[in-house]
């Protein structure tokens, strides 16, 4: 397929094409979801202009004060999805339970799992946000929340929009990560970034050095020897990047490798971590693996992980092969001399 102005629709429509029995169905959903993110970066774009901007008085079911955007991308999100018949049941990070499709409506055989709007303290110094997505199968037409506790590979599909200095949709059907960027001029997304791939070897890293004295020996054993430059055991000067917003974070990530982590620490063992298995870590994972990377909790293979509830929290660390895979060597070393389990089974780490 020649690339150069290949839009999102015609490319799902070519990838559809390795299925033969393929309704179209799958289809119609990325474009309804493509929809929503068109969308939402619009009222971005529009900011205080339209009166978008600032909190509400709500919190939502992560005890976290909700933007007024996160309200817009969130409702947006639910109306072009819940009466176009492709998706079965969804869940968002704004909402406690599982959002079923009204009765009278079309259901389709698909769950959709979506974070509105990634990295909400952005909104009101005009920084980096974005929505994450994944796609399930299912054969229920009335899903539980048990329906939707399924391991990340069984993702379907996985991605993010990233509202920037361009808009920007990035999405893995389990064929490599490929990066779409939207023509304001025609309103498509257009493939701009085939088969997106992270370098193996980085001298970035992102993470939120204020916990430093909180995180585990591994990974502060990471970033010291990071931070020791061409004199220390890594031999070069690393650099480090954070910007507050996983998505952003993981664009550049996937764009010029490095390592992108929200580890465990000790004012998160109660929660189990910090990002949301399902709405964050799950689908960045699948776009990270198909790029060539790895992904992990440090001990485990986040794709691996059977999800135990809908908000469930874990430790992130995920990125380019190489310093990932010091990462895990160093995990795997301090969990011997520990009793935590080490079982991390990435077909990456080997």
């Amino acid at each position: 397929m020649t690339h150069f102005g290949v839009t999102l629709s015609q490319y799902i429509m070519e990838e559809q094409r390795r299925y033969p029995d393929a309704t179209g169905n799958f289809t119609l959903l990325l474009n309804d979801i493509a929809v929503s993110c068109k969308m939402i970066a619009a009222a971005v774009q529009k900011g205080q202009l339209a009166n978008v901007l600032g909190a509400t008085e709500n919190e939502n079911c992560q005890g976290e004060t909700q933007q007024i955007l996160d309200v817009i991308a969130n409702d947006l999100f639910i109306k072009n999805n819940a009466k176009r018949g492709h998706v079965a049941a969804m869940a968002s990070e704004e909402m406690d339970d599982v959002y079923p499709i009204p009765d009278g409506q079309p259901r389709g055989n698909y769950l959709l799992i979506f974070d509105p709007l990634d990295g909400s303290s952005n909104i009101e110094i005009n920084g980096p946000i974005g929505t994450i997505f994944s796609i399930l199968k299912t054969d229920k037409k009335h899903p539980t929340e048990a329906d939707f506790l399924q391991e990340g590979v069984k993702q379907v599909c996985a991605g993010y929009c990233l509202y920037g200095s361009a808009t920007m949709m990035v999405l893995t059907i389990g064929h490599g990560t490929h990066g779409f960027t939207l023509d304001p001029s025609i309103g498509e997304f257009i493939l701009t970034h085939p088969d997106m791939k992270i370098p193996e070897t980085t001298a970035e890293y992102a993470i939120n050095q204020a916990n430093r004295n909180l995180w585990e020996p591994p990974v502060r054993q990471y970033v010291d020897d990071c931070d020791l430059g061409v004199g220390g055991p890594r031999k070069k000067k690393y650099t480090m990047r954070w910007v507050g917003a996983m998505v952003m974070d993981i664009h550049r990530l996937i764009q010029r490798g490095g390592v992108f982590a929200y580890p465990m620490d000790s004012s998160l063992t109660q929660k189990g971590g910090r990002l949301r298995l399902m709405y964050e870590a799950n689908p960045m994972a699948f776009l990270v693996e198909q790029a060539g990377g790895i992904a992990t909790t440090g001990y485990e293979r986040i794709l691996n992980l059977t999800p135990q509830k809908l908000h469930q929290r874990v430790p992130v660390i995920m990125g380019s092969k190489e310093d990932m895979t010091i990462l895990l060597d160093n995990h795997k070393a301090y969990a011997s001399e520990t009793d935590k389990e080490f079982k991390h089974q990435c077909p990456q780490y080997q």
